[in-house]
């Protein structure tokens, strides 16, 4: 990983890969100093840790840090993803707009996330005070603390948005985009519609022509 200067904005998002509920994009500024209680905590990428300790992690980091997490609702999803017609132009427009907030709260020197696609779709993004600092970006991100924190918040508040709406349909929705995820849809559609869907999930994924048929 190329050298960064202290303090540092780790930006991480949660709910690409799945189907239902939102894209998450959070950002975590960490100061050199707090590192090793993160590490005493066991702060690690989220995808390791159980769903009941990332929420525990997420409010211990939360007292520690400035933190931002912007939410992407499934029908906003579809609609960017139709104008854009790119995940990882939208994936760069949140993190652009974590860094942009977190830098309104206090200052960075360096945004690292986990590289998801060319270094411009967050550099294209930012506005003026993103271009003071350096943006790194880099394969398998979450080994920093800093990123592995936001991928804690960002893991997090999508877990929460994910059982708000299954309570909102009675209805469990399994994350991901497994056949379980596609008999949940069928179940959702017979007893709301088609456009429930829009509401509730990404359109664009193959998951949508398997349960509408």
């Amino acid at each position: 990983m190329p050298p960064a200067r202290w303090p540092i904005i780790g930006v991480d998002e949660s709910g690409k890969g799945d189907f239902f509920g939102p894209l998450v994009i959070a950002g975590v500024l960490t100061p050199e100093e707090i590192v090793p209680s993160l590490l005493e905590l066991g702060v690690r990428d989220s995808k390791t840790i159980a769903d009941g300790r990332v929420a525990v992690l997420a409010e211990r980091i939360a007292q520690l840090c400035v933190f931002d997490v912007v939410v992407i609702n499934p029908e906003k999803y579809n609609q960017l993803y139709q104008k854009i017609r790119n995940l990882n132009k939208l994936l760069g427009w949140g993190h652009a707009r974590v860094i942009e907030n977190i830098l309104l709260k206090a200052p960075a020197a360096t945004a690292i996330s986990d590289k998801f696609g060319h270094d411009r779709f967050i550099l294209d993004n930012l506005q003026k005070m993103g271009k003071t600092i350096d943006i790194i970006q880099t394969v398998r991100g979450e080994q920093h603390p800093a990123v592995a924190a936001a991928s804690v918040m960002a893991r997090a508040e999508f877990i929460r948005r994910m059982e708000s709406l299954s309570g909102q349909y009675d209805l469990i929705l399994p994350k991901g985009a497994s056949s379980l995820v596609d008999d949940a849809g069928r179940k959702l559609v017979k007893t709301h519609g088609l456009d429930i869907l829009e509401k509730v999930a990404k359109v664009h994924f193959k998951n949508y022509a398997k349960i509408t048929g």
